[in-house]
């Protein structure tokens, strides 16, 4: 499967839309991540490398193309239809990465949201979204999300979506500058014949 019949694809679901992320969305992402900079610092990825660092908003963005154009991610920026702004408004980024196709077919799936739009229900729409998606459209049989064990708030996410607990991957990514223990949830297809979506929604009308 080639990166031009997965991608680029914009999923919705009523005010939330997971569109592509792009370079021209520089500014307003920038703007996002500076006013979360204090809320995000502890979960934030890091290059162990001898002097490595996080590339810049640019070389993330290219690396991410060139990672969808290899069927190998999906680079979504998670906007909002909010009143008195014309176009929907960046507040997270959800990136579905590590696909792999052939007898695996699974991803995982990372994700943050604005901390003035937590506890509304935009994580867990986002990441059902994304899900649905992998299964019906692409095929896949598994979704993984791996969370620090502190990160309450994204453990609530996977809790209220129903993801397995498959327990800890010890020093499993580097973590704001050092190796860190992660907990592995999981979802398979079989788990949702109707949809994790669906699921969600029903679960916040009662």
């Amino acid at each position: 499967m080639w990166g031009s019949a997965i991608w680029p694809v914009t999923l919705e679901s009523g005010d939330l839309l997971l569109r592509p992320i792009r370079y021209r969305d520089k500014n307003e992402w920038t703007e996002v991540r500076s006013r979360n900079s204090e809320w995000l610092a502890p979960w934030e990825a890091s290059n162990p490398a001898p002097g490595g660092a996080l590339p810049n908003y640019r070389q993330m963005v290219a690396s991410l193309n060139s990672q969808a154009r290899q069927a190998s991610a999906l680079p979504f920026v998670i906007t909002e239809r909010i009143p008195g702004f014309r176009e929907p408004r960046i507040v997270g980024q959800l990136t579905v990465s590590s696909i792999i196709w052939g007898s695996a077919m699974m991803a995982t799936l990372g994700y943050w949201v604005d901390r003035d739009r937590a506890g509304k229900g935009i994580a867990p729409t986002a990441v059902a979204m994304a899900t649905d998606h992998c299964f019906r459209h692409l095929g896949l049989h598994r979704m993984e999300i791996n969370i620090r064990p502190e990160n309450r708030a994204s453990l609530r996410v996977v809790e209220k979506l129903g993801f397995r607990d498959e327990g800890y991957r010890e020093r499993y990514l580097h973590i704001n500058g050092q190796w860190a223990d992660h907990r592995s949830f999981a979802l398979t297809a079989e788990e949702v014949p109707e949809g994790l979506l669906s699921a969600w929604l029903r679960t916040r009308e009662n």
